[in-house]
Protein backbone atom coordinates (compact mmCIF):
# COMPACT_ATOMS: atom_id res chain seq x y z
CA UNK A 1 0.00 0.00 0.00
CA UNK A 2 1.04 3.43 -0.53
CA UNK A 3 2.44 5.90 1.82
CA UNK A 4 0.24 8.00 3.46
CA UNK A 5 -0.13 11.51 1.90
CA UNK A 6 -0.15 14.47 3.99
CA UNK A 7 -0.79 18.44 2.64
CA UNK A 8 0.79 20.85 5.50
CA UNK A 9 -1.19 24.45 4.88
CA UNK A 10 -0.31 27.14 6.43
CA UNK A 11 -0.79 31.21 6.42
CA UNK A 12 2.24 33.42 7.55
CA UNK A 13 2.96 36.60 8.11
CA UNK A 14 6.53 36.92 9.37
CA UNK A 15 7.19 33.23 9.31
CA UNK A 16 5.82 31.36 12.59
CA UNK A 17 3.68 29.18 11.23
CA UNK A 18 5.92 28.86 8.15
CA UNK A 19 8.51 26.81 10.65
CA UNK A 20 5.43 25.14 12.66
CA UNK A 21 4.53 24.14 8.70
CA UNK A 22 7.87 22.51 7.77
CA UNK A 23 8.70 21.17 11.16
CA UNK A 24 5.50 18.98 10.94
CA UNK A 25 6.52 18.54 7.42
CA UNK A 26 10.02 16.95 8.10
CA UNK A 27 8.72 14.78 11.43
CA UNK A 28 5.93 13.45 8.97
CA UNK A 29 8.68 12.55 6.52
CA UNK A 30 10.39 10.78 9.15
CA UNK A 31 7.08 8.86 9.84
CA UNK A 32 6.70 7.90 5.94
CA UNK A 33 4.42 10.01 4.52
CA UNK A 34 4.39 11.96 1.27
CA UNK A 35 4.41 15.55 2.37
CA UNK A 36 3.17 18.26 0.71
CA UNK A 37 4.36 22.36 2.13
CA UNK A 38 1.24 24.46 0.88
CA UNK A 39 0.71 28.25 1.53
CA UNK A 40 -2.59 29.62 1.51
CA UNK A 41 -3.18 33.11 -0.87
CA UNK A 42 -2.06 35.93 0.70
CA UNK A 43 -4.95 38.92 0.10
CA UNK A 44 -2.89 41.59 1.82
CA UNK A 45 -2.02 44.91 -0.29
CA UNK A 46 1.70 44.68 -1.04
CA UNK A 47 1.48 48.27 0.76
CA UNK A 48 0.57 46.75 4.01
CA UNK A 49 2.75 44.31 3.71
CA UNK A 50 5.82 46.67 2.91
CA UNK A 51 4.63 48.96 6.03
CA UNK A 52 6.23 45.48 8.44
CA UNK A 53 9.75 44.89 7.27
CA UNK A 54 9.57 41.60 8.58
CA UNK A 55 6.32 40.74 7.26
CA UNK A 56 7.87 41.82 3.41
CA UNK A 57 10.65 39.71 3.80
CA UNK A 58 9.10 36.56 5.15
CA UNK A 59 6.82 37.43 1.89
CA UNK A 60 9.75 37.35 -0.50
CA UNK A 61 11.60 34.66 1.15
CA UNK A 62 8.80 31.86 0.67
CA UNK A 63 7.58 33.21 -2.97
CA UNK A 64 8.69 29.96 -4.51
CA UNK A 65 6.31 27.88 -2.23
CA UNK A 66 3.10 26.70 -4.05
CA UNK A 67 -0.28 27.97 -3.55
CA UNK A 68 -2.85 25.43 -1.74
CA UNK A 69 -5.67 24.53 -4.02
CA UNK A 70 -8.91 22.25 -3.39
CA UNK A 71 -6.88 19.86 -5.49
CA UNK A 72 -4.43 19.20 -2.94
CA UNK A 73 -6.98 18.23 -0.46
CA UNK A 74 -8.55 15.84 -2.80
CA UNK A 75 -4.92 14.41 -3.19
CA UNK A 76 -3.79 14.46 0.16
CA UNK A 77 -5.30 11.40 2.97
CA UNK A 78 -4.67 13.58 5.81
CA UNK A 79 -4.15 17.77 6.63
CA UNK A 80 -2.29 19.47 8.86
CA UNK A 81 -3.40 22.91 8.68
CA UNK A 82 -1.14 26.14 10.89
CA UNK A 83 -2.30 29.55 11.16
CA UNK A 84 -1.68 32.21 13.35
CA UNK A 85 -4.69 33.88 15.27
CA UNK A 86 -6.84 36.92 14.66
CA UNK A 87 -9.26 37.95 17.44
CA UNK A 88 -9.44 34.47 18.41
CA UNK A 89 -10.12 32.63 14.90
CA UNK A 90 -8.16 31.75 11.98
CA UNK A 91 -6.37 34.07 9.47
CA UNK A 92 -8.69 36.18 7.07
CA UNK A 93 -6.22 34.02 4.47
CA UNK A 94 -6.65 30.99 5.55
CA UNK A 95 -10.55 31.22 5.92
CA UNK A 96 -10.60 32.72 2.14
CA UNK A 97 -9.02 29.05 1.35
CA UNK A 98 -11.49 27.12 3.42
CA UNK A 99 -14.22 29.02 1.41
CA UNK A 100 -13.15 27.55 -1.56
CA UNK A 101 -13.69 23.92 -0.79
CA UNK A 102 -17.24 24.30 -1.16
CA UNK A 103 -16.71 22.22 -4.93
CA UNK A 104 -15.46 19.56 -3.43
CA UNK A 105 -17.37 19.07 -0.31
CA UNK A 106 -20.63 18.74 -2.25
CA UNK A 107 -18.96 15.96 -4.53
CA UNK A 108 -17.98 14.25 -0.49
CA UNK A 109 -14.27 14.31 -1.25
CA UNK A 110 -13.32 16.17 2.14
CA UNK A 111 -14.98 13.03 3.83
CA UNK A 112 -12.23 10.54 6.14
CA UNK A 113 -9.64 13.02 5.75
CA UNK A 114 -7.37 13.08 8.76
CA UNK A 115 -6.73 16.60 9.93
CA UNK A 116 -5.29 18.14 13.02
CA UNK A 117 -4.45 21.88 13.22
CA UNK A 118 -1.74 24.06 14.95
CA UNK A 119 -1.38 27.91 15.66
CA UNK A 120 0.75 30.68 17.15
CA UNK A 121 -0.58 34.12 18.61
CA UNK A 122 1.97 36.82 20.46
CA UNK A 123 0.99 36.24 24.40
CA UNK A 124 0.20 32.87 25.88
CA UNK A 125 -3.81 34.02 26.15
CA UNK A 126 -4.29 35.26 23.00
CA UNK A 127 -6.71 32.90 21.36
CA UNK A 128 -4.40 30.10 20.08
CA UNK A 129 -7.03 26.92 21.72
CA UNK A 130 -9.77 28.96 20.36
CA UNK A 131 -8.50 29.57 16.56
CA UNK A 132 -7.90 25.49 16.62
CA UNK A 133 -11.47 24.95 17.79
CA UNK A 134 -12.83 27.30 15.25
CA UNK A 135 -11.04 25.38 12.71
CA UNK A 136 -12.16 22.21 13.82
CA UNK A 137 -16.13 23.11 13.11
CA UNK A 138 -15.10 23.38 9.66
CA UNK A 139 -13.60 19.65 9.89
CA UNK A 140 -16.68 18.66 11.30
CA UNK A 141 -19.30 19.85 8.20
CA UNK A 142 -16.49 18.63 6.10
CA UNK A 143 -16.98 15.23 7.63
CA UNK A 144 -13.10 14.99 8.28
CA UNK A 145 -11.37 13.02 10.96
CA UNK A 146 -10.12 14.96 13.95
CA UNK A 147 -7.01 13.96 15.07
CA UNK A 148 -6.04 16.23 18.13
CA UNK A 149 -3.00 15.18 20.38
CA UNK A 150 -4.40 14.55 23.30
CA UNK A 151 -2.03 14.00 26.11
CA UNK A 152 -0.18 11.43 24.11
CA UNK A 153 2.91 13.36 24.48
CA UNK A 154 5.15 14.18 27.71
CA UNK A 155 5.77 17.00 25.00
CA UNK A 156 2.16 17.98 25.48
CA UNK A 157 2.57 18.68 29.49
CA UNK A 158 5.29 21.21 27.86
CA UNK A 159 5.52 24.69 26.27
CA UNK A 160 3.69 24.31 23.32
CA UNK A 161 1.36 21.56 24.13
CA UNK A 162 -2.72 21.35 24.52
CA UNK A 163 -4.90 18.44 24.26
CA UNK A 164 -6.24 20.58 21.08
CA UNK A 165 -3.13 20.82 18.95
CA UNK A 166 -0.29 22.52 19.17
CA UNK A 167 -0.01 26.26 20.48
CA UNK A 168 3.03 28.56 20.30
CA UNK A 169 3.59 32.04 21.62
CA UNK A 170 6.50 33.96 19.80
CA UNK A 171 7.88 37.30 21.26
CA UNK A 172 9.24 39.85 19.33
CA UNK A 173 12.50 37.75 18.95
CA UNK A 174 10.41 35.60 16.46
CA UNK A 175 11.64 32.28 18.46
CA UNK A 176 9.92 28.98 19.06
CA UNK A 177 10.68 26.88 22.18
CA UNK A 178 12.19 24.02 21.43
CA UNK A 179 9.99 22.07 23.81
CA UNK A 180 7.24 23.44 21.45
CA UNK A 181 8.69 21.96 17.89
CA UNK A 182 8.69 18.69 19.94
CA UNK A 183 4.89 19.09 20.25
CA UNK A 184 4.78 19.94 17.11
CA UNK A 185 6.64 16.92 15.69
CA UNK A 186 4.76 14.42 18.26
CA UNK A 187 1.64 15.52 16.68
CA UNK A 188 2.32 16.01 13.08
CA UNK A 189 3.59 12.02 13.60
CA UNK A 190 0.18 10.79 15.21
CA UNK A 191 -1.59 12.49 12.74
CA UNK A 192 0.60 10.37 10.22
CA UNK A 193 -0.04 7.32 11.92
CA UNK A 194 -3.97 7.80 12.42
CA UNK A 195 -4.33 8.45 8.72
CA UNK A 196 -2.33 5.59 8.02
CA UNK A 197 -4.31 3.01 10.25
CA UNK A 198 -7.43 4.57 8.06
CA UNK A 199 -5.44 4.03 4.96
CA UNK A 200 -5.17 0.26 5.83
CA UNK A 201 -8.84 -0.09 7.08
CA UNK A 202 -7.13 -0.87 10.49
CA UNK A 203 -10.11 1.41 12.71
Amino acid sequence: MANVKLAVIYYSSTGTNYKLAQTAAEAAREAGAETRVLKVQELAPEEAIASNPAWKAHYEATKEVPVATPDDIVWADAIIFCTPTRFGNIASQMKQFLDTTGGIWFQGKTANKVVSAMASANNPNGGQEQTILQLYTTMYHWGAIVVAPGYTDPSIYTAGGNPYGTTVTVGNDGNIKEDAMDAVRHQAKRTVTVAEWIKKGQV
